[in-house]
């Protein structure tokens, strides 16, 4: 069997056995949620009632779903030139996700013994724990070895260098493709990334891979803000998914964009941040508070006395700004930025320690939404690169950009079909 006669096969079971899936329990799921496909409950994390996220629809997952509390994010270069064998691969990317997300393995279909397992088994009796999976093309898919050259949005286009990217790790940074698992269980992101990526052999290769904890932003309307690994409650005033203007504003690529295929989608930026945690604990706790300008116990602002008080950038005590001007809230606030927002979905992150000095290597591993990195993400970040105060105790070290099409509509799209179709 040829591996498109092997995916031909997993297409046919998938869509005898996901159209009874999808057509039945999945619309009775969203209809009784009253939710759109790919958007927000708002209900608490790990909730059993609420474990699965409707796959189909407008938009893909994981962008405004409320955040879950694990991620896995891995890049992949792809290694062939066939355009046939990547669209295959787009094809079965989408069945497996399909599947994940309800709880389901990678096939249907009876294992045979002669043979590897089709699903690894490390997820079998597990919920899908509100499982979502963002699938991205970074801008080296349209070099040319596919034909695509014509067809990349210039919103992708990489981004200039920034304040602070000179120690930026080529390793660790870009990709051709990205997935984005997220899910409340740590077990469950692992296990769509690891079998995505073990159906990709032969056609694309792990380029770098990053665990993610502890969800570092508040994208339901429910939920509360995380503290980042500093304490801090960081991204209160962050785009919610039940925020339809906003998203529509800000996050979702509009009929005006330069790419038909990617009306709907959005544009996804990855920033690893690491935190000089050591540093940080030595440092008394009211210039952390004057770093951040807000409260470390309730998140207010220094002017104000609960978390979403509006900041009062003109106040003054003594002659001074209470709210320092270099401060991450300052440099960061849409009032300051021209109304510039993004969408921001990152995670604590620990890989251990660093080698030799013991020191914790741990940071944020930072993901934010937008319609054009461009004019959002680099916008902010060239600010905050330049004069931000917590500077002093961070750094940049991996960056990325992809554009994520929008979402399936239904059994047998997949991953930017009308990106290759004619």
């Amino acid at each position: 069997m040829t591996t498109s006669d092997s995916f031909q096969s997993s297409r046919r079971s998938f869509l005898g056995g996901a159209g009874l899936v999808f057509g039945g329990a999945l619309a009775g799921g969203i209809a009784a949620q009253g939710l759109t496909p790919g958007a927000s409950t708002g209900s608490p994390a790990g909730s059993a009632a609420d474990s699965t996220v409707p796959f189909f629809g407008d938009h893909q997952g994981g962008v405004s779903t409320a955040a879950q509390d694990r991620l896995m994010f891995a890049a992949l270069d792809v290694t062939t030139t066939s355009t046939e064998d990547l669209t295959h691969l787009l094809g079965r990317w989408a069945a497996m996700a399909s599947r994940f997300t309800q709880g389901e393995q990678v096939s249907a279909a009876p294992e045979r013994a002669d043979v590897p397992p089709k699903d690894t088994g490390e997820t079998l009796d597990m919920p899908p724990e509100q499982l979502t999976i963002t699938v991205g093309f970074g801008p080296g898919l349209f070099d040319d070895r596919f034909g695509l050259a014509s067809r990349m949005p210039a919103a992708l286009k990489p981004l200039d260098p920034l304040p602070g990217d000179q120690v930026l790790d080529p390793a660790i940074s870009g990709g051709d493709l990205c997935i984005q698992a997220c899910a409340n269980d740590p077990q469950v992101v692992f296990h769509a990334v690891r079998n995505m990526v073990r159906a990709a052999r032969g056609v694309a290769v792990l380029r770098w891979s990053q665990l993610g904890f502890g969800r570092a932003s508040a994208t339901g309307s429910g939920q509360s803000t995380p503290r980042n690994l500093f304490g801090f409650k960081d991204g209160t005033n962050n785009i919610k998914a039940d925020d339809t203007a906003a998203l529509s504003d800000y996050v979702w690529v509009g009929d005006d964009t330069d790419q038909p295929w990617m009306t709907g989608g959005t544009y996804l930026v990855t920033r690893k941040i690491r935190m000089e945690i050591e540093s940080w604990d030595a440092d008394f706790l009211a210039d952390q508070e004057r770093i951040f300008a807000r409260l470390k116990s309730t998140g207010a602002p220094l002017t104000g006395s609960a978390e979403f008080d509006p900041v009062d950038f003109g106040a003054t005590s003594g002659g001074e700004p209470v709210i320092d001007p270099n401060s991450h809230v300052a440099l960061a606030a849409p009032q300051l930025n021209d109304g510039v927002r993004i969408l921001r979905r990152g995670y604590n992150y620990t890989d251990g320690q660093h080698a030799g000095n013991g020191k914790l290597d741990a940071g944020l591993f930072f993901i934010c939404f937008q319609q054009d990195p461009h004019t959002q993400f680099a916008v902010l970040q060239e600010k905050l690169g330049k004069s931000d105060l917590l500077n002093e105790y961070i750094a940049h070290v991996s960056s990325g950009v992809w554009a994520v099409p929008p979402g399936l509509s239904e059994p047998g799209d997949w991953y930017g079909k009308k990106l290759f179709s004619p």
